[in-house]
């Protein structure tokens, strides 16, 4: 039977989000700080010629950049300021993470609290600045030699100062981005980083969809593949509903009180997810991947032929190409990897299973304490090797079909798992919202009963 809460729920109506004022502001909080996003990517770095560029991004296409392009919305063709979007903000958060499961010492300014959660910030800044700084200098380098390569003068006047302004600007737009992904979180609805990648992907779509009518139209794609591309599409988007949702519900029983109908055992249900990670593993993946294939890929544009590191990165970027095995292994085994990662992370079956002891919880058939977090322990295993096996299969087989089909642009599974599940979160956190001013409302309407009695 459906809880109370989930009943309240149900009967939410437009007419309750109209009341809810402070639902109202965050909502245009969060639009206005997703338009201020996508009219950055329309900014170019300084010394860029946009109308160049723009033939020089048309005789490049394909490999890597599309899919970093995907995940910017456009910003990377453009070579705007926010061209390498939070991706360098992500990689330090990953690595900052790991090194708290792998250093004493960070892993004691962990367990201080908030002021150790500020220190961590602070050094995810810093490797923020310092991951960019390098990106940055590659893609400037690199657009450099495509220009003289191509003979398109995408750079103004090439050189340090070109280079140095570069990195400073692209410095100051990933920054930009990640306070303002920090204000979405604290003063609007959902996870902001989350949804800045997730407005870049919806952002380049249109483009998408658009190419696969007019490759349709064209017969580059013959119609049958055409339909076969949406109903995969469809069904993948269904998939992943469907996974989101999915739960291992364990059975947790406390100790009989006294009640009106006698003694009675009171019980409930601890829910764990199949993907208890969600989307981060693919978000981690795919930016520990894309920062060492933008510095080969560009840097192979200077390099190639010239000597035999040269000729190392250009092997390099066609082994790591989309839908290569290299590339489909190494994106496999980081998303794997992640998903165990990120659960531990998550969920600590020690922390959980003390807690249950504290209050006298206990699972039928196991004693508390450490039979039941090994019994935790066991359950999360099995879980997530199901949630890893779907998320690598949910991203890595439209990696294989778009090269299969060959396909003239780039769709891919991460992008739908990304735009799904940050969807399905920001509607169930308004649906929160929704139903704590409706609480309120019930909570007001009561103290009024109850001073009129008196």
């Amino acid at each position: 039977m459906a809880s109370a809460a989930d009943q309240m729920a149900q009967s939410i109506s437009l007419a309750k989000f109209a009341q809810a004022t402070d639902l109202k502001k965050r909502l245009w909080f969060t639009i206005g700080a997703l338009i201020v996003f996508r009219l950055l990517s329309y900014v170019p770095l300084p010394g860029i010629d946009p109308t160049a560029l723009g033939l020089l991004s048309q005789r490049t296409t394909g490999g890597v950049l599309d899919f970093f392009n995907t995940f910017s919305g456009g910003s990377l063709s453009r070579m705007s300021l926010i061209a390498l979007g939070v991706m360098p903000y992500i990689t330090a958060s990953i690595v900052v993470q790991l090194s708290t499961s792998l250093s004493p010492q960070l892993a004691a300014i962990k367990k201080e609290g908030e002021s150790g959660r500020k220190k961590l910030n602070q050094y995810t800044r810093y490797g923020t600045v310092a991951l960019t700084a390098i990106q940055g200098y590659f893609i400037a380098v690199g657009l450099e030699a495509l220009s003289a390569t191509n003979g398109v003068a995408a750079v103004i006047e090439p050189g340090m100062t070109f280079r140095v302004a570069a990195v400073i600007s692209l410095i100051g737009g990933t920054m930009f981005l990640m306070w303002l992904g920090e204000q979405i979180t604290s003063r609007g609805i959902g996870n902001g980083v989350s949804l800045i990648i997730m407005a870049g992907i919806v952002a380049h779509l249109p483009t998408t969809l658009v190419n696969l009518l007019e490759g349709g139209r064209s017969g580059s794609i013959d119609a049958v593949r055409l339909i076969g591309i949406i109903i995969a599409v469809v069904a993948l988007i269904l998939f992943i509903c469907f996974m989101e949702r999915a739960q291992r519900r364990i059975l947790i029983q406390y100790p009989k009180r006294q009640t009106q109908r006698g003694m009675q055992a009171d019980r409930s249900h601890l829910p764990l997810k199949i993907n208890t990670a969600g989307v981060i593993p693919p978000i981690f993946a795919s930016s520990l991947l894309l920062m060492p294939l933008t510095i080969s890929q560009f840097a192979g544009q200077r390099v190639a032929g010239e000597s035999k590191w040269g000729d190392f990165i250009i092997t390099l970027n066609q082994y790591l190409a989309h839908g290569q095995p290299v590339y489909m292994a190494l994106y496999a085994a980081g998303i794997i990897f992640f998903s165990f990662f990120y659960t531990a992370v998550v969920f600590n079956p020690e922390e959980t299973a003390d807690n249950l002891k504290r209050y006298g919880g206990f699972i039928p058939g196991i004693r508390p304490g450490k039979n039941t977090e090994n019994y935790f322990d066991y359950v999360l295993t099995r879980i997530t090797v199901i949630g890893a096996a779907y998320l690598t299969i949910i991203c890595l087989l439209p990696e294989y079909l778009v090269s299969a089909l060959s396909i003239p642009f780039y769709l891919g599974g991460t992008s739908l798992l990304i735009v799904v599940n940050v969807t399905m979160d920001t509607v169930t956190q308004i649906q929160s919202h929704l139903l704590a001013h409706q609480y309120g409302d019930l909570i007001k309407k009561a103290k009024l009963k109850g001073g009129r009695l008196r």
